[in-house]
């Protein structure tokens, strides 16, 4: 497996707190430790709430990230409780046994709020239940208007480059990718044909099964868009 490299275009970024590359990342000896610390800090960032934690079970329900870490399922999860003891070890992340649940532990970064909400658990003070979540998984990055434009009609001019931003910022991008979909199937590789598709939905509102249909009975209409 290879990667492909970063889409042209938008692209999401996440923040990564300066001390995992001053300390801790010369530290780090063992993969899977460094995947779940990157995991932790990704996904806590999109998760709600003052008080954000982790458990073994929210790293293995994500299946891209486990199949990350082993070639079965059986060593991924070997490899999970491995890092995830490791990261403990080396005060990376702070976990704390909910009592009753002890083999559900939570896990929080050690950070000033990971231990002030470790500090609450073991006083009795807080209940992970009382903090709303949010379950971010891992998922491959949806292509941009510029990705699909040069996989499935040719290569960008500048000018092109800026109708194809402002397409971006108008339309939602499943429309986008929907209509470059239809344009493939019906062979009509080209920027007005998906433009054209583009502008009917905005006007006439998006319905994916009845467009299909109607698209195919007024075919000569979109096809006049088409390049010589």
């Amino acid at each position: 497996m290879t990667f492909d490299g970063f889409p042209d275009g938008k692209v999401n970024f996440s923040r990564i707190p300066e001390p995992l590359f001053s300390e801790l990342l010369p530290q780090i000896d063992d993969l899977g430790e460094l995947k779940v610390t990157l995991y932790a800090l990704w996904r806590l960032e999109r998760m709600e709430g003052n008080f954000r934690y982790l458990r073994a079970s929210d790293f293995q329900a994500d299946e891209r990230f486990m199949f990350g870490l082993a070639a079965t399922p059986e060593q991924a999860e070997s490899a999970l409780r491995e890092s995830l003891e490791r990261a403990v070890e080396r005060g990376t992340f702070l976990r704390v046994a909910i009592p009753q649940e002890e083999e559900n532990a939570l896990y929080f970064l050690n950070t000033s709020k990971g231990r002030a909400a470790v500090d609450a658990i073991q006083r009795g003070d807080w209940h992970p239940q009382e903090s709303p979540k949010t379950s971010p998984v891992l998922t491959p990055e949806r292509p941009n208007i510029y990705h699909l434009y040069e996989q499935n009609i040719g290569l960008i001019t500048p000018l092109l480059s800026e109708t194809l931003q402002e397409a971006e910022d108008t339309y939602p991008q499943e429309w986008i990718e929907e209509a470059f979909r239809i344009a493939v199937e019906k062979n009509i590789r080209n920027w007005r044909y998906v433009e054209a598709i583009l502008r009917r939905w905005q006007e006439r509102g998006y319905d994916v099964r009845k467009d299909r249909r109607d698209i195919e009975k007024h075919h000569e209409q979109y096809a006049e868009w088409e390049e010589d």
